[in-house]
């Protein structure tokens, strides 16, 4: 396996982006499985912790298969998989219904995880968008999409491991990439960890309590 655990990728990507140290970075995780990486690049760079709430948008008969994603923001953005929608015959109509539950979903987590914790300020900072790994990206797309409304300076796409196909279609959406391993085939993400037991939310919960603004150093 290439990773111990997600905190062990999170060590190693840290390492990666070591150059990026002191040059005024946010690093915004993708929940749940993105936080504990994500803790490690904080925590490697001196940067702050904070959270990019994004939900897939699975297909109403068959909810494992992505056909989009939603973020909320400003204003909610959603991607859709037109291909994806068009297999599993779903209806725009239906795709609006199914992104009004995850965005209550969204906003529920939000208060369940930050309660009323401001986000922290990206304008003009390099923001490291961090997440576990990268199969399809869908999740990802929309969470880059929508962060460019805050205006970082920059905005870098950081992941442990993802399939290089992948990888290219990304090259417009992110200022930088930085992935560790690109295996070929890759199947799941899961399948390049010894440990990729789901990430709870209490550990959620304990990592942003660590991270809080006022407890690091920028």
């Amino acid at each position: 396996m290439l990773f111990r655990n997600r905190r062990d990728a999170g060590r190693q990507l840290a390492d990666a982006l070591n150059y990026l140290k002191g040059a005024g970075c946010v690093v915004l995780a993708l929940p749940r499985g993105g936080v504990p990486v994500a803790a490690e690049v904080a925590r490697g760079l001196g940067a702050p912790l904070d959270l990019l709430l994004v939900r897939k948008i699975g297909a109403p008969q068959h909810p494992e298969l992505a056909i989009g994603a939603v973020i909320d923001g400003g204003r909610p953005m959603a991607i859709r998989d037109e291909e994806m929608m068009r297999l599993t015959g779903t209806s725009p109509r239906a795709f609006d219904q199914i992104c009004l539950g995850e965005l209550a979903e969204i906003e529920r987590r939000r208060k369940f995880y930050l309660g009323g914790r401001s986000p922290v300020p990206v304008g003009g900072k390099i923001a490291i968008v961090v997440d576990d790994g990268l199969a399809t990206g869908s999740t990802m797309r929309v969470a880059l999409r929508a962060l460019r409304e805050r205006k970082p300076g920059m905005t870098v796409m950081a992941v442990p491991v993802a399939p290089a196909s992948s990888l290219r279609t990304f090259r417009e959406e992110a200022d930088q990439i930085v992935c560790l391993k690109t295996p070929e085939p890759f199947g799941a993400v899961g399948y390049f960890y010894d440990d990729f037991s789901p990430t709870s939310d209490e550990e959620v919960i304990t990592i942003l309590r660590e991270y809080a603004p006022a407890a690091v150093k920028t």
